[in-house]
């Protein structure tokens, strides 16, 4: 279950993540021999357990001490590096680096056959919960169509490609995605089948760290490696993915990752994430 993506933005991608993490480690390290003294000091408050504070300490003016707030995620998104965007990337920003952790969210996909619903859980996977939040709320999924369907082997609706527009299909469906990657989270290495129907997951190229934007709805139990972030529960409209499922897919994908284009176009009009309950 793979969406395409360029092999050059993934080496990209690689060279960026490890000086980020050497950037990290440099930025640890410091933090362990800097003594925190005078009438300036941050108190740190421990409540129920470890507040971590993370500083950024490099000498730059501009950098600011933050906090990871009680009850909140330090989520990492990584950006893909400009020389290595293709058209069919979209470009909206990066969401907010901490994000809740706690309560839950329903996501509200309006397509054009009718309206999908799922629950999503905000302890079990924070960062991308609040990338969905994110992209939302800039239209990133609206007027855009599920562009992959399979029903052999595993059984899954594909959306999430903001270049998935229009009339017909393109050689580059299934290749589009946001500026930014993140980590894979929620994954059900301890679930037999990992991904039962009525679930739906994040799509991601094969390699850690490279979740963005596209989507798989279950609608049939997938024995699929335990790669992909699990983002939540389908609570309605299963019946609308089935009968997309039921008029059949045209092979376009059947030498490659396997399925096709559905037969039966659904569009999703509008995809909205509500406000975190609980």
């Amino acid at each position: 279950m793979t969406s395409t993506r360029e092999r050059q933005r993934a080496a990209a991608r690689a060279r960026l993540e490890r000086e980020m993490a050497e950037r990290a480690a440099r930025a640890r390290k410091r933090r362990q021999t800097q003594a925190i003294v005078g009438a300036g000091a941050v108190l740190l408050l421990v409540v129920a357990g470890t507040v971590w504070l993370a500083t950024a300490l490099g000498g730059d003016d501009d950098k600011k001490q933050t906090a990871t707030s009680a009850g909140a995620a330090q989520c990492a998104y990584t950006e893909v590096p400009k020389e290595g965007r293709t058209k069919q990337i979209k470009d909206v920003g990066l969401p907010g680096g901490q994000q809740k952790n706690t309560g839950t969210q329903t996501m509200t996909i309006d397509t054009n056959l009718g309206p999908i619903t799922a629950k999503i859980d905000r302890a079990a996977v924070p960062c991308t919960a609040g990338s969905f939040t994110h992209l939302a709320s800039k239209g990133f999924f609206d007027n855009t169509k599920c562009h992959r369907l399979v029903t052999e082997g595993i059984k899954v609706l594909q959306c999430g490609d903001p270049s998935a527009t229009g009339k017909g299909w393109r050689e580059t469906d299934g290749t589009g995605g946001p500026s930014y990657n993140l980590a894979e989270e929620n994954l059900p290495t301890d679930k037999r089948p990992p991904y039962p129907e009525g679930v739906i997951a994040m799509a991601n190229s094969g390699q850690p760290g490279s979740t963005g934007s596209q989507f798989f709805i279950v609608f049939g139990d997938s024995q699929l490696d335990p790669n992909y972030t699990v983002l939540g529960t389908i609570t309605g409209g299963m019946d609308v993915v089935k009968q997309v499922a039921a008029a059949g897919d045209d092979k376009a994908f059947a030498q490659q990752a396997g399925g096709g284009h559905p037969k039966k176009e659904i569009v999703i009009n509008k995809l909205a994430m509500s406000d975190i309950q609980g």
